[in-house]
This record gives C-alpha cells, sequence and structure tokens, in this order.
C-alpha cells in the first residue's frame, strides 16, 4: 500500500511539475509582452505562478479534502507553513549548489538589491504578524478575522510598490524576456494573445487537478506510516509544491539572471507569507502547536540571515548553504 501511495504522489507531482512549467511559460512571454522589469515578473507573476500549488492544497483540503475534518485542518496548516519554511531555507540552499561549481564557494550572487530588499522586509512583517497571530486565543475570532484581512493588505502595498518601479528597472536593462518560445505555440497554435491566456488556463487547470490528488496521497501516506498529517505536511507537501519554484529559480541562476531567480522565492514567500496566513487565520484552527512553533522560528531566522547578507552588500554562494542547514535542523528536531 505504501508503495501506491508513494506512486499516487509520484504521479501527482510530475502533474504539478509540467503544469508550473506551462503556466510559468505563460507568464514570462506576458512580461516580456508587457514590457514589464524581471523583479515584477519574477517577485509578482512568476512566484505566485508557481504558489498556485501551495495554494490550491490549503483550499482544497478545507473546502473538498479527505472526508476527516481533523486530517484536512492539519494538511491545510502544515502547508501554509511548510510553504515559506521550505523557500527560505532548502531552496535558497539548492539554488546556490547549483552554482557551487560554476562560481565557486565563495562565489558572488548579485540579485538587484532594491526588489530583494523589499521582498524580504514585507515577508518578514506578514510572516511575523501572522505568526503572532497563533498567540491569540481562539475565543477571539474577531481579532482573527481583523489579522486575516490586514494580511493581503499588505501583499496589496507590495504589489502596488514592486509595480511602481518597474519602468524605472526595465530603462536599467532589467526588462523580462522569454527564454523559450510559448510552449502551444511550438505545436503549430498561432503566438499571440488567445494562446497565450489558453496556456495559462491549461497550466491552472493542471495545477487544480495536481494538487487534488496530492492531498489524498499526502493522507494515506501518513496513515501508512504512521506519522501525523500536519508533520508530513510540513516537511513533504513543500518540496513537491515548491518545486516549481526551485527548478525555475536554479536554471536563472545557472544563467546568470540572479534577479529573477531570488525574485522568484522571495517573490513567493511574501505571497505565501501573507495572503496564505489570512487563509487559515479564517479556516482553520490557528494554534501554537510544537511543529508549527519550531517551523516558524526557523523560517524568520533563514529570513533574517539572508536579509542581514543583502544590506551588507555581500551575497556569496556559501551563505545560502546556511540556510540549508537550518532546514536540516529542523528536520532532525522533528522527527527524534
Amino acid at each position: 500500500m505504501v508503495m501506491t501511495d508513494a506512486g499516487e504522489l509520484i504521479l501527482m507531482l510530475l502533474v504539478i511539475l509540467i503544469a508550473a512549467e506551462v503556466f510559468t511559460n505563460a507568464l514570462e512571454h506576458m512580461g516580456e509582452r508587457l514590457g514589464i522589469s524581471e523583479g515584477v515578473t519574477g517577485s509578482l507573476f512568476a512566484a505566485v505562478g508557481t504558489a498556485m500549488p501551495e495554494s490550491m492544497v490549503p483550499l482544497l483540503a478545507f473546502f473538498a479534502g479527505t472526508g476527516d475534518a481533523v486530517v484536512d485542518t492539519e494538511i491545510g496548516v502544515g502547508a501554509i507553513l511548510g510553504a515559506p519554511l521550505m523557500l527560505s531555507t532548502l531552496s535558497l540552499c539548492l539554488m546556490g549548489l547549483a552554482v557551487s561549481r560554476q562560481r565557486g564557494f565563495k562565489g558572488i550572487i548579485a540579485p538587484e538589491r532594491s526588489g530583494l530588499t523589499r521582498d524580504l522586509n514585507f515577508f518578514l512583517l506578514a510572516f511575523g504578524i501572522a505568526a503572532a497571530a497563533l498567540f491569540i486565543p481562539r475565543q477571539y475570532a474577531g481579532t482573527h478575522v481583523l489579522v486575516a484581512i490586514l494580511l493581503p493588505s499588505i501583499y496589496f502595498i507590495y504589489v502596488l510598490l514592486t509595480l511602481r518601479v518597474s519602468a524605472q528597472l526595465v530603462k536599467d536593462g532589467h526588462g523580462t524576456e522569454a527564454h523559450h518560445d510559448l510552449f502551444l505555440s511550438r505545436v503549430g497554435m498561432p503566438d499571440n494573445w488567445w494562446v497565450l491566456f489558453a496556456q495559462l488556463a491549461l497550466g491552472l487547470g493542471l495545477l487544480i487537478g495536481g494538487a487534488k490528488g496530492f492531498i489524498h496521497g499526502v493522507e494515506s501516506t501518513a496513515h501508512h506510516l504512521g506519522v501525523s498529517a500536519l508533520l508530513l505536511s510540513l516537511l513533504i507537501v513543500p518540496i513537491a509544491t515548491e518545486l516549481p519554484e526551485k527548478v525555475n529559480s536554479i536554471l536563472w541562476i545557472r544563467r546568470r539572471k540572479d534577479t529573477l531567480a531570488f525574485g522568484n522565492i522571495t517573490g513567493a514567500m511574501v505571497f505565501q507569507g501573507s495572503v496564505l496566513p489570512a487563509i487559515g487565520l479564517l479556516l482553520a484552527p490557528w494554534e501554537p502547536r510544537e511543529e508549527i512553533l519550531y517551523g516558524v522560528a526557523v523560517t524568520c531566522v533563514a529570513a533574517l540571515w539572508l536579509r542581514v547578507l543583502v544590506w551588507s552588500g555581500h551575497l556569496r554562494v556559501w551563505h545560502l548553504c546556511v540556510n540549508g542547514l537550518l532546514y536540516v535542523g529542523y528536520v532532525t528536531v522533528m522527527v527524534t
């Protein structure tokens, strides 16, 4: 049965990966046609696009999950808080390791600093508020609602500020360029806006289907392994659903497009540290369980570490390996 569960997870993972490639390819072409910066394409379009699996997993878990309310809640909350944990630690580490041979461990990584600084500042603000809300007693439901309204508002301000600086960044040579033809145009379809929108819809549909299947795979695997769905969701679901960000960022940083590579990850962190916790506050018990508190602490430390490095102006490949060690430490504590 465990092998069958693993097979389902792998199949749904492949669906998610294919869907993310289709979706992100269309987003790159949209960014190029609109004449916007790499920062907007990476931090907004690509980040939100590849964050769709993480977004769909908690939503589908809450509204159309396994039928077990406790399991559905654990999957949903685990997916919400596990996503920024994975991005701020393992994803950044893998991105650094991908260029360790090319640049050396002391090699310099040089994303556009103002955009990266903005991403990290907004993430730490929004995620810090969401983390503090864990300690608000459940009887103060009105306060949870207010925080749930505040978090998307913070993201909205972040979007406005990111769009505001786009034109100047394009003038400075940071405009978006698509590296591959639109996927649907490769099979004979015309390269126009209608086909681009069709590809976006196709990618989104596959993402929803893959996320739905993944929920059931996680529930079944947790049952057979004898572990909580919350822990499995904190560790396994993000590894799978964050793969689009990892793959895209690795490809971009190996092409020396450091701004796109970081923006894809840190932009997703802002989205997942604001909009998704708002969903959790409204739809799930938002409580300080041990697995959650350790995960939140590691996430904040990893993001602060990166923020300090950006502030100092010296970001090197080996620095990102520290983020990976934080993730290894978290997993070690949780499974022992």
